[in-house]
């Protein structure tokens, strides 16, 4: 069961509500996202029945919610949520009325690369920076990542092109310093099921970028997503990276039918990795403009100004001819699907803004 709180909702409207399920024997669990909170409910759902939440000032509604996952879904949320990254100068939206592109380096490695490879992604009209300091590799003895100094780099870029950072973060321990330096937290395939850092990056205040396990089916993916929002924070963008199957023409299969599959389920903003899911520089626009077909709210994408000299996935990642075409599609596509690009919608909020 879900309480779905009004926008004037005040933070006294929302304790009175928490105190009211504890003293039912109940757990409540607060969600804020821009627009409204919502508190997920857990306990005796016939006991909440009888406590008249409705009639409380600052609640707007109650449902009885029969997905697994009751904050993300769709059941309790009319419209699907738009999450807003906010960056040195602007805020990045990430919804249903916008196409965002993010794009940047897999690993940062020195300062002059990331920098060049964030002007290659501004130029090409990315309106957000990716970028990893800390790198889980499949191989112990593959490049992990600059850490703290790779965060260091990240924000000194950040400050130099204007562009907000989402970089990911491995380890609970971790959180608190990747979130004095990203704009926005990435938890990667491999942690996906890391519940222990899913519950801490849910309460670090940041907006969260969760990419699907490369084994985990939809349900897993949303239940994945209900952690960080039981945690308190509703800012969640799903990020389909590709699963694992029996192909290996690619690096792994990109499920492009899991877009509309979730959009119809959670009302959480989704984008498409096309980098990672191919593993191949060629496949990346292609896939691309599948993502905007289908309905995708974003792209994230790899640049590298030496592809070939990269330490981490270097075939994959846009350079030249390959990054111009995919920043034609970005530019062209989406308002044959209704959507303006987010570099638009953030010069159209803020015209004096260069983005």
């Amino acid at each position: 069961m879900v309480v779905v709180m009004t926008p004037e909702a005040t933070d006294e409207d929302v304790a009175r509500v928490v105190e009211k399920v504890e003293s039912a024997g109940g757990e409540a669990f607060v969600s804020r996202g821009v627009v409204r909170t919502i508190i997920g409910l857990v306990g005796d759902v016939d006991s909440f029945h009888h406590l008249n939440l409705r009639s409380m000032a600052g609640v707007a509604d109650v449902h009885r919610i029969s997905d697994p996952y009751k904050l993300v879904s769709r059941q309790h949320h009319a419209g699907r949520s738009t999450v807003w990254v906010a960056g040195p100068g602007h805020s990045v939206p990430v919804g249903p009325e916008t196409f965002t592109f993010i794009a940047g380096p897999c690993a940062v490695e020195s300062t002059a690369q990331t920098l060049e490879a964030a002007e290659m992604a501004r130029a090409a009209g990315a309106t957000m920076l990716r970028g990893g300091a800390f790198k889980p590799r499949t191989s112990p003895y593959a490049f992990q990542g600059l850490g703290i100094e790779g965060l260091e780099i990240l924000s000194a870029v950040r400050e130099a092109t204007g562009l907000p950072i989402v970089t990911e973060v491995v380890d609970a321990r971790d959180v608190a310093v990747v979130a004095e330096h990203a704009d926005m937290l990435q938890v990667g395939t491999r942690n996906m099921a890391n519940f222990g850092l899913l519950q801490a990056v849910g309460k670090a205040g940041k907006p969260v970028l969760l990419k699907r396990g490369m084994t985990a089916t939809v349900e897993e993916w949303l239940m994945a997503a209900e952690y960080v929002a039981q945690r308190g924070n509703l800012d969640i963008v799903l990020c389909e990276r590709g699963i694992r199957t029996f192909e290996q023409a690619t690096r792994n299969t990109l499920d492009i039918s899991a877009v509309p599959v979730v959009q119809a389920t959670s009302h959480l903003p989704v984008i498409v990795d096309p980098s990672h899911a191919a593993g191949r520089r060629d496949l990346v626009v292609p896939l691309s403009r599948a993502a905007i077909a289908v309905g995708a709210d974003g792209v994230i994408v790899d640049v590298h100004p030496d592809p070939e000299a990269a330490l981490c996935d270097g075939p994959q990642a846009l350079f030249g001819a390959d990054l111009r075409a995919l920043a034609q599609a970005v530019r062209r596509l989406p308002p044959v699907v209704g959507r303006v690009d987010a570099a638009t919608r953030i010069k159209a909020i803020a015209p004096s803004l260069t983005v």
